[in-house]
């Protein structure tokens, strides 16, 4: 069984949570952040100057490929569309152009991302206030806030699901379309939520004592073709081998708390300038939870094409991970991802049966 919750990508800036709250964990609504928003460029600007990673008001072909493309179109026709929108014919794209050609393609979609940006500053209005009044508030209150914050989640979680459906569907349909083998353009593409398990990543499996805690990171290149060489062995020795099919075998397992292991996946993307103190935070978190006696293992995956950070944890059962939910470290640590995330961590828990740890560290 799989539980997620993928709560929508919503980045705010701002300054670290000063008040020292230690109960709540919201992430308020910052008076900067909502007068930069009613005073924002037109929607579509702000979403695209993503692409411009250097932050130098224009796009090189290759900051244009890394943020656009999607796994459908080839290098080639990536080329020709960057060409298209490249009206001042520059080889690089400003801003403006780029604003300029999808304004003329948002269709319904403009008024989706004028809703998004309504239903952002509201919801932060709302936590905003929730930060201040639930303290106070009566049990009852208390427990209306409650179920009100997991309905809205679950709205929005709805929502995403139905997004994510009609991405795949529509890639699908034009990958059953298009005449001919055009290789489509592989790159590692920033994705929300699970989809991003999709894409070909590049990433460095850390341990607890990696460098990663203390020097720096490991070298990317050197790890990304080792990566690569292990799959096209692979994939060689599959070639290579006649198919056997080999028949179902049932595994009958104990119905009871020992029977399966809980795996939790914490996926976190970390603010830039938060990363030395994300760091700090998740080695302690990471040496403290390690030390639980209901703790098998705990791992630390970095992607180096941007700054996310993918936790892995092993637990005894589901108790030992809930009772660990509890503890002040893991609370602590929560609070501290309120200032370092730009999104809310997506977190994915998996019940396995407890055989396959056995016989996997045998």
């Amino acid at each position: 069984m799989v539980q997620e919750r993928s709560p929508p990508s919503n980045r705010t800036e701002g300054q670290s949570n000063q008040n020292g709250d230690e109960n709540l964990t919201w992430q308020p609504a910052r008076t900067k952040f909502l007068s930069w928003r009613e005073s924002k460029p037109r929607r579509e600007h702000t979403i695209l100057r993503r692409a411009d990673k250097n932050d130098d008001g224009k796009l090189s072909f290759d900051e244009f490929k890394a943020y656009f493309a999607d796994g459908v179109l080839s290098g080639e026709e990536l080329h020709e569309l960057f060409h298209t929108i490249d009206t001042h014919n520059t080889d690089n794209l400003d801003t403006e152009e780029l604003c300029e050609y999808f304004s003329q393609h948002l269709g319904e979609y403009g008024n989706v991302l004028s809703v998004l940006e309504d239903l952002n500053i509201t919801v932060l209005k709302a936590m905003d206030k929730t930060k201040k009044d639930y303290q106070e508030a009566s049990d009852l209150e208390q427990f209306v806030t409650r179920f009100l914050l997991k309905e809205t989640l679950n709205q929005l979680q709805s929502l995403q699901s139905s997004l994510e459906c009609a991405m795949e569907t529509t890639e699908e349909q034009t990958r059953q379309e298009r005449q001919g083998p055009t290789k489509p353009e592989v790159l590692s593409i920033q994705w929300p939520g699970k989809r991003s398990a999709r894409r070909l990543q590049r990433n460095n499996s850390l341990s607890p004592n990696s460098p990663l805690f203390s020097t720096g990171w490991i070298e990317e290149d050197s790890q990304w073709m080792t990566q690569i060489n292990r799959l096209q062995k692979l994939i060689d020795r599959l070639e290579k081998k006649d198919l056997k099919l080999e028949p179902f075998q049932e595994e009958v397992l104990e119905e009871n708390a020992k029977s399966h292991i809980m795996i939790v996946q914490r996926q976190m993307s970390v603010i830039e300038e938060e990363i030395e103190e994300f760091r700090l935070a998740l080695k302690q978190y990471v040496e403290s939870a390690s030390a639980q006696g209901g703790c098998l293992h705990v791992s630390i995956q970095k992607l180096p094409s941007d700054s996310r950070f993918i936790v892995y944890e092993f637990w005894k059962n589901s108790n030992a991970w809930n009772s660990h939910l509890q503890m002040n470290y893991s609370k602590t640590f929560q609070r501290s991802n309120v200032d370092f995330l730009e999104t809310p961590e997506l977190i994915t828990t998996m019940l396995v049966p407890a055989s396959w740890w056995v016989l996997n560290n045998n």
